[in-house]
């Protein structure tokens, strides 16, 4: 069997976390098997369905790096074939016309929960051999319902949560096409699965309740059954459910905040699955370990402080360009220009490991592009008549050093050497050294600051302060 997997999200909103992990299980899922990845857009709420859900949609897979091999298709384009199979089932008598006025219905579910009953549509308009059914209203438009099997039960093997079986009379009539002939959400999602040919269904655990209405219809459409596989929960740092309405970010939120999508992927992947004890891996060892064996069918709970210590390390683990670039398109976005300064390669080798996201290495590179404001506190607290003394005699030294001079290793001798001069400590000059020329007391090693930020820049933040 070739494994074909999807993702059909509703385009009401952004991607958010929860939708994203089920994305990614199920891209993980068709690429560990050699299979194809759908992807599927599921508009069918006219009402709350937006072109810009759709672009979050596609702009989160894209960032994630979750690549489909069909699509995206979308349903609002597929009205003609749900109607097509609805006029099928309704000649086989698997679907009825129904008549049943809204008053009819409130009334009926007001009586059934006075007795305790669970509400459910009493089919009175269901044909049956030797009933009579009611005359047809001539100002009502009917629905279609799907004629549920009255007998027996819908029984799967889910593969997280083990076998669930449900008996029929749990489950009612339901509506397969409303009164203006728009199908329903349940019988266009067995209608697209059936035709796309997807073999293994992977969502979250909030389609349970689903699964035996749409296992019905595709039997009465005489269609294969596909895998289901439903991914437990995610909850909140607080524990409660992570729902996109209440509090899930938008994953282009992450990017907006700094994190690199290796390691959203990275984080995701391990939000309810395992392989053995390994934290740190690459997308390509997921794919190669991925298989639905090892879902934890139990909540899993988002934990910020440990995204930002993955994060921090696959900052760590970056190419000097690829931080570059983000850290450019970064600064550019704060209206700075990134080649205004010194290069930034140079610069983020400095940084890549004192930094937890992207938005911390713009920080930590601004000052190298943006002169820093230093206020009268900070000048007082660090730039004493001794502080300012020594770094008079240390911009003297600096001043004797030529470009082709101007190296780590003899900056570094240059500060060594004041410091002896003025009999002080190392700190007493490389703290004030960094007050002026970033506006902050603290900086790798200031020789490595010194040697990157280049003669004339050092030299003139010294004189604007001397």
């Amino acid at each position: 069997m070739t494994v074909r997997t999807r993702f059909a999200p509703s385009p009401t909103g952004y991607l958010h976390i929860g939708g994203a992990r089920t994305a990614l299980y199920a891209w993980a899922y068709a690429r560990h098997h050699g299979g194809q990845f759908v992807l599927r857009i599921e508009d069918t709420d006219v009402a709350r369905s937006t072109p810009e859900a759709v672009q979050a949609i596609l702009d989160g897979m894209r960032w994630l790096g979750l690549d489909h091999d069909e699509g995206p298709y979308y349903q609002m384009q597929r009205m003609d074939r749900y109607k097509e199979v609805i006029a099928r089932m309704l000649e086989a008598g698997t679907a009825y016309r129904c008549y049943t006025r809204k008053e009819e219905l409130e009334a009926l579910r007001a009586e059934q929960e006075a007795r305790k009953e669970k509400p459910r549509y009493d089919g009175r308009w269901r044909p049956e051999p030797g009933k009579t059914l009611p005359p047809m209203p001539a100002d009502v438009a009917p629905v279609i319902r799907f004629r549920n099997p009255d007998t027996g039960s819908v029984a799967w093997d889910d593969l997280v949560k083990g076998h669930i079986e449900i008996s029929n009379s749990e489950l009612d009539d339901f509506i397969i096409a409303r009164a203006d002939g728009t199908p329903t959400y349940n019988f266009c999602v067995v209608v697209d699965d059936w035709d796309m040919r997807i073999s293994h269904v992977i969502r979250g655990d909030d389609h349970v309740n689903n699964t035996p209405r749409q296992i019905n219809v595709l039997q009465a459409l005489g269609a294969t059954i596909p895998c289901y596989a439903h991914l437990s929960m995610i909850l909140g740092e607080d524990g409660q459910k992570l729902s996109k309405r209440r509090n899930a970010v938008a994953v282009t939120d992450f990017d907006d905040a700094g994190f690199l999508p290796e390691a959203i992927v990275n984080y995701l992947a391990r939000l309810g699955w395992s392989h053995g004890d390994e934290e740190f891996f690459s997308r390509e060892q997921f794919v190669e370990w991925f298989d639905l064996d090892h879902i934890t069918a139990s909540a899993a709970q988002f934990n910020t402080e440990k995204l930002d210590w993955l994060n921090q390390q696959y900052i760590k683990q970056a190419t000097s360009g690829y931080l570059a670039a983000e850290a450019a398109r970064r600064l550019a976005l704060r209206g700075i220009d990134p080649e205004a300064g010194p290069p930034l390669e140079q610069l983020v080798v400095l940084y890549k490991d004192r930094v937890t996201n992207l938005n911390e290495l713009a920080d930590a590179l601004t000052p190298f592009f943006v002169t820093p404001e230093l206020s009268a506190p900070m000048l007082d607290a660090h730039l004493t008549v001794d502080a300012r003394a020594s770094l008079r005699a240390l911009r003297d030294r600096l001043d004797r050093l030529v470009v082709a001079e101007w190296q780590k290793a003899a900056l570094g001798q240059a500060i060594k050497e004041t410091c002896i001069a003025q009999g002080v400590k190392m700190p007493q000059v490389a703290i004030p050294l960094r007050v002026v020329l970033l506006g902050q007391p603290q900086s790798p090693g200031i020789d490595a600051v010194l040697e990157v930020m280049g003669r004339d820049m050092v030299l003139a933040r010294l004189d604007r302060v001397l």
